[in-house]
């Protein structure tokens, strides 16, 4: 919930990188570092997070993007990421002496295998 009377500001730049048929990647800036911020900013815009139940985020399953995707009989569908789709790609923060300290980190396994996914069935 947002307290907008005693609430602490936050502010958060987004940039969609690539649209699907469902869904959208999203590159998103926090300007402030307030917790669970990129979070509920998204949940307020009505674009959850994959996978994020906390904020109404629902999980991607092969069968809800893949035409005719038929599970084995007796067994149970496992999302595509058991976890939520948030990483973070490119980091920035003054070090000791005051120099830029810049970390990049490639999608992680499962959040590369759920934009393989969307790219080939959701696009």
């Amino acid at each position: 919930t947002i307290d907008r009377a005693e609430g602490k500001r936050a502010e958060t730049i987004f940039d969609s990188v690539k649209y699907y048929k469902h869904y959208t990647l999203v590159e998103c800036k926090p300007i402030t570092g307030r917790m669970h911020q990129i979070r509920i900013h998204l949940a307020t815009q009505r674009a959850a997070i994959v996978g994020d139940d906390m904020y109404k985020g629902k999980p991607v399953f092969l069968s809800s993007i893949k035409r005719g995707y038929k599970l084995t009989k007796g067994e149970e569908e496992q999302p595509i990421m058991k976890r939520f789709a948030l990483h973070a790609r490119h980091l920035v923060f003054k070090g000791l002496n005051d120099q830029d300290i810049i970390i990049d980190a490639p999608y992680p396994k499962d959040f590369a295998t759920l934009i393989k996914l969307l790219d080939k069935f959701d696009a």
